[in-house]
Parts: C-alpha cells; sequence; structure tokens
C-alpha cells in the first residue's frame, strides 16, 4: 500500500515568498497550490485578505484561515502558502503540528530578516496587504518578526533563511527539500 505524498506547507512573514515560490514549485512538481490567503477570502465571501479584514475584522478572518486550512489539508501532495499570520489563528499552530506529526505535511519556514522584508514591501503593491498592528504594513514588519519569528520556528519541520539569496536559489532548495520527501 502507498501512502499519500505529504503536503509541502510554506510559513513566513508577507513578503517571505510563499506565494510566489510556492506557486513556482507547484508548477514545478506538477501538484496542486494552495494560497490560504485567498481561501480564508472565500470562506467569508471576499476577493482579497485586505477585503476579508476591512468587511469582517481580523478575528474573524482568523477563523476563516483556520477553517481553510482544514479544509486545505484534506488533499495529499499539495504546496500551501500560508498567510504571515495564519500559524497565529486559533487553532492552526495546533493542526499544523498535527499535521507534522502524522506525517500528511512537512513545513518549511522561508526566514528573512525585516530589513529584507521591508525591501521587498517597498518594491510591492501592498494594496491587499493590511497593516495589522500599525498604519503601514511595511513599518510593522520589525514588531512582527519579533512576535512570530519563535512561533515560526518552533512549527517548521525546515528554514531556509532567504536573505542575500536570489530567487532561483531559494527555489533549489525548495525543490530539493520537497523531492526528499517523495
Amino acid at each position: 500500500m502507498t501512502h499519500p505524498k505529504p503536503n509541502l506547507i510554506l510559513i513566513g512573514l508577507r513578503a517571505s515568498g510563499k506565494s510566489t515560490l510556492g506557486a513556482w514549485l507547484a508548477k514545478t512538481l506538477n501538484i496542486e497550490f494552495v494560497d490560504l490567503d485567498d481561501e480564508s477570502s472565500k470562506v467569508l465571501n471576499c476577493s482579497a485578505p485586505g477585503e476579508a479584514i476591512e468587511k469582517h475584522g481580523i478575528d474573524a478572518f482568523r477563523d476563516a484561515e483556520a477553517e481553510a486550512l482544514e479544509t486545505a489539508l484534506k488533499a495529499p501532495n499539495q504546496i500551501i502558502a500560508l498567510g504571515g499570520g495564519s500559524p497565529t489563528a486559533p487553532g492552526c499552530s495546533t493542526i499544523l503540528q498535527d499535521a507534522q506529526a502524522t506525517g500528511s505535511s512537512r513545513i518549511i519556514y522561508l526566514r528573512a530578516l525585516p530589513a529584507t522584508l521591508s525591501d521587498r514591501l517597498q518594491s510591492t503593491d501592498n494594496t491587499n496587504r493590511p497593516a495589522l498592528v500599525g498604519d503601514n504594513p511595511i513599518d510593522e514588519v520589525q514588531a512582527l518578526f519579533d512576535q512570530r519569528d519563535e512561533l515560526y520556528h518552533n512549527i517548521a519541520e525546515s528554514t531556509i533563511h532567504t536573505d542575500g539569496l536570489t530567487e532561483d536559489s531559494v527555489m533549489a532548495a525548495l525543490l530539493a527539500i520537497a523531492k526528499a520527501g517523495i
């Protein structure tokens, strides 16, 4: 009896590359890609996280993240990019740890330091990235890093330190991790 291939779950702060690299990895491996921000927004009948948070509030969005994560984990062999705050949503940390403990998922932390994340955010469209602890998504990077870095480390099986790496280098590291689990 063959076991289903595990999901590969990408965690990290916004602008760490979860969605971009996750979509690339899924395409390369010819498997499904799930962007949890999109799925969480759909739970609330919204088109984007910013809209969902604006209409329903952050607590409802975090609850939607837990619901979307449980739904996504019902299928094997996917690349799942979590929202930066997903591991902080009520119950999500336990859901993730259980999925990893049972072997149904592997969790990779795409870690970048606040200066790197801030630089990336300055060169991207932040329309759908609402500020969570301040007035501006770029200004809050350090605070969110301080709040979440230890949690991400505790949840993840592996960490890829992306500071100073090219996108191709991070992709190669992700592909090596993914293929090691296949």
